[in-house]
């Protein structure tokens, strides 16, 4: 009996140890893996940023790898513009910049911009409208975009920057808008429970809209002023780049809302209704001056290596903390101004 509980014994001691040794290996592989890769992006920040994927051309083919043949470039503004290290400023400067470097350099004669997108950021969708519009004067290459589903507020935005405006026929297009918020006031509630808050500032309306007080006459003032500073900005430029938008219906009339692709084209939203992505290439194609009948390349860059970026920015060995979070689908951009389409709201 003796020899067969130190069998025991020893056996769950075994299993212990394997398991301990275990997870500690495993720990120690994520920490040997993080400092690796912290060292090799830093030793590569200057290199390319971006991996380069081949998709189909108008007819549904997709050659190999080439260094001769011409290169439409597709953008994508695809979800939430603003939304760190997937579609923010940094990230559309890199694909632009590396679109025209490597194997790229020289070849790209034409853009298409392909549209899946709610909005977002007031900054991001100006600074990639204004990133597009420098690319096409400087390289002298023409810009379509292709709408596919949703071209909301700053989606409409960029689309601006666009020469021609295709859209697929499940198309929704519009929100020509501004929006911040919402805000919400817990004062009443508060003072119900017994619960008081205190904040401590220097300057007029520093903490204005806090929820927690109640609120002033005019101190959300400021706040309106920014809202109508960026609302007459995006008005003006889709009057702009849209020349057969009504500016007066387009404030009076059609403000914020959203349209299916014939009335987006019967109001100066979009050129061509109900097309598809074969179709706003092959024009593009064609006003690029490159020949339809032989081989060209259709390419999106990008970012590389992102989940790895993120999977390491995230780890508790580097951050030195462990996060709990709940995703209730609110954009990370939530607390800023935006050009943003939310109807759930």
């Amino acid at each position: 009996m003796e020899i067969q509980r130190e069998s025991i014994f020893v056996s769950v001691l075994r299993t212990f140890c394997r398991i301990f040794f275990g997870v500690c290996g495993f720990f120690l592989a994520i920490f040997i893996i993080s400092l690796l890769y912290s060292t090799f992006s830093t030793a590569t920040s200057a290199q390319d940023k971006t991996t380069t994927n081949y998709l189909p051309d108008h007819n549904g083919t997709r050659d190999g790898i080439s260094l001769t043949s011409p290169v439409i470039l597709q953008l994508n503004i695809h979800g939430v513009i603003g939304e760190p290290k997937v579609l923010d400023s940094d990230v559309v400067q890199n694909i632009l910049v590396e679109s025209r470097s490597g194997i790229l350099k020289d070849r790209v004669k034409g853009v298409l911009i392909h549209i899946a997108s709610p909005g977002g950021t007031v900054v991001d969708s100006d600074n990639i409208y204004r990133m597009v519009m420098s690319y096409k004067e400087r390289y002298k290459v023409p810009v379509f975009a292709y709408v596919d589903g949703l071209c909301a507020s700053g989606g409409m935005y960029i689309a601006c920057s666009a020469d021609q405006i295709y859209a697929g026929p499940s198309s929704i297009i519009g929100s020509v808008g501004v929006v911040i918020g919402p805000f919400f006031n817990v004062f009443e509630t508060m003072g119900k429970i017994g619960v008081q808050a205190r904040t401590l500032t220097q300057g007029l309306d520093k903490d204005m809209m806090n929820p927690t007080r109640a609120w002033k006459e005019g101190e959300d003032a400021s706040l309106k002023a920014v809202t109508a500073y960026f609302y007459n900005q995006f008005v003006d430029l889709v009057v702009l780049r849209r020349p057969r938008m009504d500016k007066t219906k387009l404030i009076e009339e059609y403000g914020a809302q959203i349209y299916d692709p014939v009335l987006a084209q019967q109001y100066g939203y979009v050129d061509f209704a109900n097309s598809s992505r074969d179709q706003a290439l092959l024009a593009l194609v064609q006003e690029a001056k490159v020949d339809p009948t032989k081989t060209y390349q259709v390419v999106e860059l990008e970012p590389k290596n992102a989940w790895v970026s993120a999977l390491l920015s995230q780890s508790p060995l580097i951050t030195g903390k462990i996060e709990h979070t709940m995703d209730f689908g609110v954009p990370k951009i939530r607390d800023q101004i935006a050009y943003l389409y939310q109807p759930l709201e």
